[in-house]
């Protein structure tokens, strides 16, 4: 992972809301192939520097280039192509509610006005399977899918345009823990299937261990830490300690200690 090309690259950012200063002075590399996890205690700014990758906030200052250009100086054609090129997952689904499980996933598809509908009828019906999400389910709408429906048929729209970016906004909140283990070995296979390059905020300690290759944690408005988890839970600062001293960060660390 050492030697994988940069994807992302956040240099000198600053977030401020007001008078109220989210960020300061923010450096991170997103490598590609990685699972890069993004932790933080409430008002740390994981979800909001999440969007500024994302282009959806613009930072006071610094720059974040991604996949070769520069998020907010790139142009409206460049643009549209890195948001092609990337995939979100958000934390409640984000489905649109007046539309079935089909038109929901089809709805990128079709804005790219490229496709034929035949064409994207039997897109559709591969992005469910890649997910796990039955035929019987593409005429529902999201107010009859369970939890952990509403979360595959997310993932396969996020996946609608075979991003190399997928950015994952608590990805198992809400779920049960048999549901969100399941959920976490499908993105597991779905990195490895398909190649991609995983942002991921979230607070699950087993999720986070699960799939993670490096932390990032932030807190006083800084990367105070970065790394692979053997390594972060050596750090000798408040936050690292509360979030993995309890019982439940020594009964999820459990899996990383040698037999």
């Amino acid at each position: 992972m050492t030697h994988a090309e940069p994807v992302i690259k956040i240099t000198g950012l600053a977030t401020r809301f007001g008078q109220h200063i989210i960020h300061e002075n923010i450096n991170l590399t997103v490598l590609k192939g990685e699972v890069l996890a993004l932790i933080g205690g409430s008002g740390s700014g994981k979800t909001t520097l999440m969007r500024q990758m994302l282009g959806l906030i613009t930072p006071a200052q610094g720059s974040v280039e991604v996949l070769g250009a520069t998020r907010y100086n790139c142009g409206h054609e460049e643009e549209r192509k890195l948001r092609i090129r990337s995939g979100v997952l958000f934390q409640q689904g984000a489905l649109f509610s007046a539309l079935t499980v089909f038109d929901n996933i089809a709805l990128p598809m079709r804005e790219l006005h490229t496709l034929r509908e035949t064409i994207i009828r039997d897109l559709v019906m591969l992005k469910l399977s890649m997910v796990g999400v039955e035929a019987q389910h593409v005429h529902k709408r999201p107010s009859e899918l369970s939890g952990g429906m509403i979360k595959r048929v997310a993932l396969a729209r996020s996946l609608a345009l075979d991003p190399e970016l997928l950015f994952l906004d608590e990805p198992t909140a809400g779920l049960d823990p048999a549901l969100s283990e399941s959920f976490v070995e499908l993105i597991r296979s779905l990195r490895e299937e398909l190649g991609l390059t995983i942002i991921m905020v979230t607070h699950d300690l087993d999720t986070l261990v699960a799939i993670s290759d490096r932390v990032a944690v932030l807190a006083d408005r800084h990367i105070v830490a970065l790394g692979p988890i053997p390594e972060i839970i050596t750090i000798d600062h408040p936050f690292i300690t509360a979030f993995f001293g309890g019982t439940r960060g020594r009964n999820a660390l459990r899996v990383l200690q040698p037999s």
